[in-house]
């Protein structure tokens, strides 16, 4: 399970410090599809930086008793200074997975032709996301985090990350944070509303639903 306990956050501003997160308590178990609901700027991509272990509270505990992948499209995930294909080798090194393998699986997801094998910093936004998706994919997590920036698109590649996800559901735990009910009601069964920095959780999804669409 990953359990969070009081988890507080805050950051730093030209207009003072803004709290993000106000005591955030939840736990996420073995294979639960959670959506996580929440206007723009209400501090779902730093709930799941944090929970991925990307940024740390500034309070609190964050117990992981599964494996969890980064952000999914992530761009800190890699280095920017190697190829997309040095970066498929190190995270193969660092999971112990196969290492040819793994090169071939990212290069035949992520599409990047020949920028494959040349620095990431030469890459666009798009292809950092795909390549960093890519990656994410290329590791069996048991839980995988998502962001919504990832999940929604009329893309070919978009449709191509949904079906992705959409395998795994069947074995991992899902975390998926998105201001678009639809896209919460197409990947999860439940669901938890971040409003004024504090997380509501709904067994029910479509009470979850009514309630953000409400606030």
């Amino acid at each position: 399970m990953i359990q969070l306990s009081n988890i507080r956050k805050a950051y730093k501003t030209q207009l003072g410090t803004r709290e993000v997160l106000r005591g955030i308590d939840a736990t996420f178990l073995p294979g639960e599809k959670i959506g996580i609901l929440g206007r723009n700027g209400a501090g779902k991509t730093t709930l799941l930086r944090l929970i991925s272990g990307v940024e740390h509270p500034n309070s609190g505990t964050i117990e992981r008793r599964m494996s969890v992948s980064w952000p999914l499209g992530f761009a800190g995930a890699m280095h920017y200074s190697i190829t997309g294909a040095d970066n498929a080798r190190f995270i193969a090194r660092i999971y112990e997975k196969p290492i040819q393998e793994t090169v071939e699986f990212v290069e035949e997801f992520a599409e990047l032709g020949e920028y494959y094998r040349l620095p990431v910093r030469t890459y666009s936004s798009g292809m950092i996301m795909r390549l960093g998706f890519a990656l994410s994919l290329a590791v069996d997590f048991e839980c995988y985090l998502v962001d919504e920036v990832i999940a929604v698109g009329d893309t070919r590649f978009g449709e191509r990350c949904r079906k992705a996800l959409a395998e795994r559901q069947a074995r991992s735990t899902l975390l998926l944070v998105s201001h678009i009910p639809a896209t919460v009601q197409a990947f999860c069964t439940s669901a938890a509303v971040l409003n004024d920095g504090r997380l509501t959780r709904y067994d029910d999804l479509d009470e979850a639903i009514a309630v953000y669409q409400a606030a």
